[in-house]
């Protein structure tokens, strides 16, 4: 072995990192018990002011993620917004982006896919060569997507995310906090119970903006070259990499979810 350090100091650090992993394992099973119960929007107030200058928000600019924004945002607090900008968006998503900013005068942080991954990538593979394999797409999804989320998270404790049961059978039993092992970090999923008619009227209602894809069928909506509408009755996934069977059809963010 290598050590970029001395053999002392990368034990320190080995063990630093293993105290403050058993540290956010314990807070996400206290949050559970004290904090899970709380209406949403009291919830992210008290987590705000508990995780101060460690909590961040990812937004796609889904119902969920434009329903958690407007609940952070009208209350003005102290909580990091960040979206990963794929490249490969559609033109809807950077609208809602645009009139999110600018009715809330917020301040949304983007990430970007590594210049020089991606080069490397689309010059070897070709721009859609995510269609020929599930490795090709699984490496787009690495490099337009988790690399940067990776570096998005890093230095933060909490991250408040959209994810909801009615998404997938296998959310159904997951806790509102949750321990992330790949990123060392508490995941809070405020609407993990909310229905998509919750959704619809807590936005109605509000006049929030929203992609009016969701209008037209599309679910869950990614990257346009992966995302399609889908029909009344299918899954909540069957819009996303439809060309796939079924057993791989995530793309890393959410990988134990």
């Amino acid at each position: 072995m290598v050590f970029k350090e001395r053999p002392d100091q990368f034990l320190d650090n080995y063990y630093s990192q293993k105290i403050m992993t058993e540290i956010l394992k314990t807070k996400a099973a206290y949050l559970n018990a004290t904090v899970s119960s709380l209406p949403e929007e009291q919830a992210l107030a008290f987590l705000a002011q508990e995780f101060a200058g460690k909590i961040i928000l990812s937004t796609s600019f889904s119902w969920e993620d434009q329903v958690i924004s407007h609940m952070v945002l009208s209350q003005k607090l102290p909580v990091k917004i960040f979206t990963l900008d794929t490249g490969r968006l559609f033109g809807e998503t950077y609208y809602v982006w645009s009139r999110t900013v600018e009715m809330y005068e917020a301040k949304i942080d983007a990430y970007y896919p590594n210049q020089d991954l991606l080069q490397q990538f689309v010059t070897q593979k070709g721009p859609n060569s995510f269609y020929d394999s599930v490795e090709n797409r699984k490496s787009c999804c690495y490099i337009r997507k988790v690399e940067p989320l990776q570096r998005a998270l890093a230095g933060n404790e909490l991250w408040i995310t959209g994810l909801r049961a009615e998404h997938s059978p296998e959310r159904g039993d997951l806790p509102k906090f949750e321990f992330d092992e790949t990123n060392n970090i508490i995941k809070f999923h405020p609407l993990l119970h909310w229905t998509t008619d919750q959704l619809k009227e807590f936005i109605n209602k509000r006049g929030i903006p929203y992609n009016t894809l969701h209008d037209k069928g599309f679910v869950s909506i990614g990257c346009a070259p992966c995302t399609r509408a889908i029909m009344p009755g299918d899954d909540f996934r069957a819009g996303r990499w439809w060309w796939e069977d079924k057993t791989s059809k995530e793309c890393g963010l959410h990988a134990h979810s």
